[in-house]
């Protein structure tokens, strides 16, 4: 008799049901962050609510449609991992100053359009350097990855920056209260229960928030029950020099962050990344990047949100990751069901982005356990590149006086202490100097692994 070889986890396709419940999960964990950038591009160049709720409408369509290219794949697109796409938060700023003094939203998805088939040529060159992120980087990097994100969870259980009531204790309790919840099915619920924890938080604080006034379902009844995103509808690309400049930084760095957020899911699914899957992912993003400028949108990267949804509920499907992608398309497409998901309060995100974000810190200490600390100079490398990856999380205007490229690297944590523990690993462990051979081999036989 012929046997069939074993599924890995990754690959398993789940019953529907279940399908869409975890897919449900990952849409409500990352659909905050997915339509802050719109809102805040949008609002800095005083678009008309219209527009903005067009722009959004088109950031979810591509988001689920880029969330698809990765999970799912085609030829050498996609990582074939559970990563979720979003519009990275790096590029908000270099785009906030093209869109209000170099040439609005047309320079902006000018810019988009060649960083994004920038990130496809340099897919393979950054495929080759996944040797330089031995267990010391990728533990390093996945543990500042949730540090950096538990700030976002904070500002969501206090209710969100810029709401009135923001820190009013009646929305940390209410965050609080999701927290118990997510906790208590996660430890005494049924094994299917508790892996969609973090949807039975959302549901039930949702159930407390409405009566208590924390939101209203009055913005579903002004939503538009379809919207279709047509290319260049706010007019053709235009071309600037300090705009595409600007943006390739940008691409250089979310494709750092992106690296660390595939390597980490690699860890956690127990499916290690390798150059050539590297180079699919960020190939991935590239394409993506450009279907953001040419559908009205803006460049796409791994939500690490997401990134703590999947450890944390052990679900490892990325069926169940494509499955969200669909239900965003369908979002964008039906702006009256984008509406609904909207109404969840900022309080109730919070309290789920507590555990799911630290869930991310917890398994970057579980990658560094592997690592060799005796004889060597390993734990100065993860105690810089945390300092430095949190200096900008802590003190978010550190960087406020120097150039704009140097802030769109060194404002984000993740890129900042990414590049900080390749370059102190370089220094301390491949560099021949007095830190001994020892120390030396250890770490090249980790990178080697």
């Amino acid at each position: 008799m012929a046997t069939t070889a074993p599924v890995h986890p990754v690959d398993e396709v789940p019953p529907v049901r279940h399908l869409a419940a975890f897919g449900l999960q990952h849409v409500l964990a990352m659909y905050a962050g997915a339509v802050a950038v719109p809102l805040i591009v949008g609002g800095a160049m005083k678009l008309s609510p219209a527009d903005l709720a067009y722009l959004i409408t088109a950031d979810l369509l591509v988001c689920g449609i880029a969330t698809l290219i990765q999970c799912v794949g085609f030829w050498r697109f996609g990582v074939r991992l559970p990563i979720m796409q979003g519009c990275t938060f790096a590029a908000v700023s270099p785009m906030v100053l093209i869109g209000t003094t170099g040439g609005g939203l047309p320079a902006i998805y000018g810019s988009v359009i060649v960083a994004g088939l920038a990130i496809m040529l340099l897919a393979p060159v950054f495929g080759r350097l996944l040797r330089f992120f031995p267990p010391l980087v990728t533990g390093t990097v996945i543990l500042i990855i949730g540090v950096s994100l538990l700030p976002v969870a904070g500002n969501w259980a206090a209710g969100g920056v810029g709401a009135k009531d923001f820190g009013e204790p009646k929305n940390l309790a209410l965050a609080g209260f999701v927290l118990v919840v997510v906790l208590g099915v996660q430890r005494f619920a049924p094994a299917f229960l508790s892996r969609i924890a973090v949807l039975v938080g959302i549901a039930v604080g949702l159930a407390v928030a409405v009566p208590f006034g924390f939101t209203d379902f009055g913005g579903v009844g002004d939503a538009d029950w379809v919207g279709i995103s047509t290319p260049f509808h706010f007019g053709t690309p235009t071309f600037h020099a300090s705009a595409i400049v600007s943006m390739l930084v940008v691409a250089l760095v979310t494709m750092t962050e992106t690296t660390g957020d595939l390597i980490a899911v690699g860890e956690m699914t127990d499916r290690k990344v390798e150059p050539r899957t590297l180079a699919d992912g960020l190939r991935a993003d590239g394409l993506s990047t450009v279907l953001g400028g040419v559908f009205n949108t803006f460049p796409y990267t791994a939500f690490a949100q997401n990134v703590g949804l999947v450890g944390m509920t052990r679900v490892r499907s990325r069926w169940v990751v494509a499955t969200a992608g669909g239900i965003l398309v369908l979002l964008g497409l039906l702006p009256k069901l984008g509406a609904v998901v909207a109404a969840v309060p900022a309080p109730v995100l919070g309290g789920a982005g507590l555990v799911m974000f630290g869930t991310v810190a917890a398994s970057g200490l579980r990658t560094l356990a592997e690592v060799d600390f005796k004889g060597n100079n390993n734990l100065t490398v993860v105690a810089v590149s945390l300092a430095v990856g949190m200096l900008p999380v802590g003190v978010p205007t550190v960087y406020a006086k120097f150039p704009d490229w140097f802030q769109t690297v060194m404002n984000s944590g993740i890129s900042a202490g990414c590049l900080t523990a390749i370059v102190l690993n370089l220094l301390f462990n491949h560099l021949p100097g007095k830190a001994g051979s020892a120390g030396v081999a250890a770490e090249r036989e980790a990178a080697s692994t």
